[in-house]
């Protein structure tokens, strides 16, 4: 068997996707490193190394980073998630802030007038409004269970899926992520449906009745509790409700679904409401948003707030501008710059987002937003634009993957005055950005920390398109 290399003295300088770290060898070569900090100088064992690029884990610790600081979660290194924990806040802004600059100007090449520096989250914990956990009847065993004598006394778990391994689930006590109630919730539930003797979904054999649960808790104090059955069980299910019901009176509304098929996906199934309205009310700024048991929303509200006031304040909306907003979602940007401009239009693929945006739109008495369901490859035509007019301003917020290139082209093709671009990657934004530079300079560019202690980023950037000379 060949010996696996291990390099000597790397140096980390930088944070990287999926909770890694980047450092490179005396030579130059990139390589990605898990469970390490930048700052660290370790031993790294190679993994693997693909198209030039190396995957590696630490074997040996020469010197720990300045910005280490110890983890406050128990479940830290365990359930994969806020794997930023042990760095210090101001220095995983700094890292991020430069994760951004790379991929725009280094990498993409694409100048910048104003690069502003990221706004850090005003809370760094509980900031979720937000979580989905899954049952389980296979907890993921730590290395000291996994060798005690004696039979666990029970494998139920309520929790996250652990990392590489999609069956089994880690089981979380308490959870830094979403405010109280949330851990007071999940562990009643876990509580009561123990006591009921329910049966914790088996993935592997796809049996069970208790498998996914999800929990919005609005800045409003409205909480809403949607649970995903994986059997069609009427008595026991009734039981289990009005327990949870009795017990946890906070939860405002309680929705729920039968989901026999094998994936988790439960867009494509009926919603029952159990109990309450059957949605909660979120306020994001001056606006009022319907949040059902199906609708996107930004999962941060408080930055969520900030991201879309940064998006306003490039805009600089005078009053009278035909705006399109691309990749709307439920319309909350649309919704949210609906009265500082004469119309906005949004385009989203979702049917049910878009109904949920005409809701919302109907509940603040907003009246000069459209919203069209549909591709926005397929939407964003000639023949659109000549029925909604071209736009003044145009934002658009697109998935991780980025804007289509057909979309990249039919911008080019409108020469909107200004593109707003928000983004929550900055790698596929600059890809974006670059091909857009052939119309259009970036004027300014502001980082948000949506998502403390993880690596993902939210951007920001104003285009204006260029003077013919």
């Amino acid at each position: 068997m060949k010996k696996r290399k291990v390099l000597q003295h790397i140096t980390i300088t930088g944070i990287a996707d999926k909770g890694k770290s980047v450092g490179r060898t005396a030579s130059g070569e990139v390589i990605f490193v898990e469970d390490v900090a930048p700052g660290d100088v370790v031993d790294v064992l190679v993994l693997r190394k693909k198209s030039g690029v190396m995957q590696g884990k630490p074997v040996h610790f020469h010197q720990y980073s300045a910005d280490r600081v110890q983890p406050f979660c128990k479940h830290y290194g365990v359930c994969g998630g806020c794997k930023w924990q042990h760095l210090d806040y101001a220095a995983q802004l700094q890292h991020k802030q430069q994760v951004t600059e790379d991929a725009i100007q280094r990498i993409a090449k694409v100048k910048v007038i104003d690069f502003q520096n990221i706004i850090g989250g005003t809370e760094t914990v509980y900031y979720r409004n937000k979580l989905e956990f899954a049952f389980s009847d296979r907890r993921w065993l730590t290395e000291a269970e996994i060798h005690m004598p004696t039979e666990m006394k029970y494998r139920s778990a309520l929790g996250f899926h652990r990392p590489g391994a999609f069956d089994k689930i880690v089981d979380i006590e308490h959870c830094w992520l979403q405010p109280e109630p949330s851990n007071t919730i999940r562990n009643t539930i876990k509580a009561i449906a123990m006591e009921q003797g329910l049966r914790f979904y088996d993935v592997k054999a796809h049996q069970g009745l208790l498998r996914n649960m999800t929990l919005r808790i609005a800045t409003t104090g409205e909480i809403m509790l949607l649970l995903s059955f994986g059997e069609d069980q009427p008595k026991k299910i009734r039981l289990f409700l009005e327990t949870i019901q009795q017990r946890l009176p906070d939860i405002t509304t309680i929705c729920y679904c039968i989901n026999t098929k094998v994936n988790d996906y439960i867009m494509d199934l009926e919603m029952i409401t159990w109990y309450g309205k059957g949605y909660i009310e979120e306020q994001l700024g001056h606006v009022r948003c319907k949040i059902g048991p199906k609708s996107f929303f930004q999962t941060n509200t408080r930055q969520g707030q900030l991201l879309y006031d940064i998006a306003l304040q490039f805009a600089d909306l005078q009053g009278n501008e035909n705006v399109y907003d691309l990749y709307t979602g439920v319309g909350s940007i649309a919704l949210y710059v609906a009265r500082h401009c004469r119309q906005v239009v949004g385009i989203e693929e979702m049917e049910a987002a878009i109904e949920d945006a005409r809701e919302n739109a109907a509940l603040n008495n907003i009246t000069n937003a459209i919203f069209y369901a549909g591709d926005v490859k397929n939407i964003l035509t000639e023949a659109f634009v000549q029925q909604y007019g071209k736009p003044d301003v145009l934002i658009t917020d697109p998935p991780r993957a980025g804007m289509h290139p057909d979309v990249v082209q039919m911008l080019l093709q409108l020469e909107a005055p200004k593109i707003v671009y928000v983004s929550c990657n900055p790698a596929t934004q600059a890809r974006d950005l670059q091909m857009l530079s052939a119309k259009y300079e970036v004027h300014k560019v502001r980082p948000v920390d949506m998502f403390p202690h993880t690596h993902h980023i939210e951007n920001v950037a104003l285009l204006k398109r260029l003077r013919e000379e």
